[in-house]
Parts: C-alpha cells; structure tokens; sequence
C-alpha cells in the first residue's frame, strides 16, 4: 500500500497512527504542502480534493483520514479501532469528530494561509486564532471524556479511532504553545498513548520528510 502523506499533517498522522497500530506496512510518499505540491497536476490526477492524505492499495484510492481508517478497520478487524458495540462505536466516533470536524477544520494549513495572506492578519493574531479553537476544542473534548467511565485511553483500555485523531491535535498544539492545563483525561489519554510504538513512529519527527 501506498500512502501519500506530508510529516505535519494532522490527518495523514491519523492514518499512519491506525497502520502501524494494526501493522500494516505501507509506502511512504510524501505531498509536501507547504511546497504546493497537492497542487501539482500529476498529483491532482489521482487525488480529486487535493489533498494529504490519500491510501492507494493497488486496486482502490482512499481520502480522507476517518474515511481510511475505518475502510482499514473493516478489512483488518485486529486490533479493532471502534468497539464491538453498536453505542460504543458512536461514542468514540463523536470524540474523534469533535477533532476532526470541530477543531482541525478551523486551524489547518489552508485556513492558517488564508489568514495571513488573503485577510492579512498578521503572526501573533493567526497563533491566537489557532490557540483559541483548539482550546475551546479541547475543553468540550474533557467535558465529553468526563462523562465516560475511567479509562487508560479515550475510550476503554485499548486505543480507539478517538485516540488516533486526539494525538496528532496535541502534537500540533504543541507546535502553537496551547495551554494543555486542565485536561486530565485528555492528556492521560494522550500520554498514555505515546507510549506506544505505533504512536512514536508514526510522529511527524520521524517521518522521511520532517524538517
């Protein structure tokens, strides 16, 4: 399998989160971004929304992170990434959303960029937008996390879809100083995460195009 995936992408580190946790290998090709590479048309003929990333099996191409993880869940069910119940799947589908859907769209490469260079706000102002929504974000993710019973990670003992969307939020927010203090369950879950392998590897540092 082929993977196209640039080493910051909060979505491509998802995905490469949920391979390596269900170990499976893939090439790693990188689309950098920040270059304008999703632009180029070689890459515009096989990813049709331009974007990072994209799994190529040899016989289907997949986008969108949550999309990929859950065709990869289906097909190898070992270790699964979404519970065996039916109310339990939709919880841990509404914390990786509340990531997904409620605090990346608001801060990724494309809004940050349009920020600075089409509305002009200048770098301090673009960093307080990316540290409020991610803030806000991450205090309805606790508030959520705190209505569920104690657990080592998101959602029961094993990492879930939910941890694989958490992580790489931290480790962005991280990049942009967000203020992490009080989020107990949140950041357990995060630290119990990076503990593991899957998670270590598939970190934007130790990936063949970080810089």
């Amino acid at each position: 399998m082929k993977l196209y995936n640039y080493f910051r992408s909060s979505a491509s580190f998802r995905v490469r989160i949920a391979m390596n946790l269900k170990g499976l290998p893939f090439e790693y090709i990188s689309v950098h971004l920040a270059k304008g590479d999703h632009k180029k048309p070689e890459y515009a003929a096989i990813a049709a929304d331009g974007l990072v990333p994209l799994l190529d099996t040899g016989e289907v191409s997949l986008s969108q992170s949550m999309a990929i993880i859950e065709y990869l869940d289906e097909l190898h069910p070992t270790p699964a990434l979404l519970p065996a119940d039916a109310l339990g799947r939709a919880k841990v589908r509404a914390l990786a959303q509340s990531i997904a859907c409620e605090i990346h769209p608001l801060n990724n490469l494309r809004v940050l960029k349009y920020l600075v260079k089409e509305l002009k706000v200048d770098e301090e102002a673009k960093n307080t937008w990316y540290r409020h929504w991610v803030r806000e974000g991450l205090e309805s993710f606790e508030r959520q996390l705190a209505q569920l019973p104690p657990s080592t990670f998101c959602y029961g003992d094993t990492p879930t879809l939910a941890d694989c969307c958490l992580v790489p939020q931290i480790a962005n927010g991280k990049r942009f100083n967000v203020n992490f203090d009080g989020l107990p369950r949140t950041m357990a879950a995060y630290e119990a995460c990076m503990k593991l392998d899957a998670f270590i590897k598939a970190a934007p540092e130790n990936c063949p195009d970080a810089e």
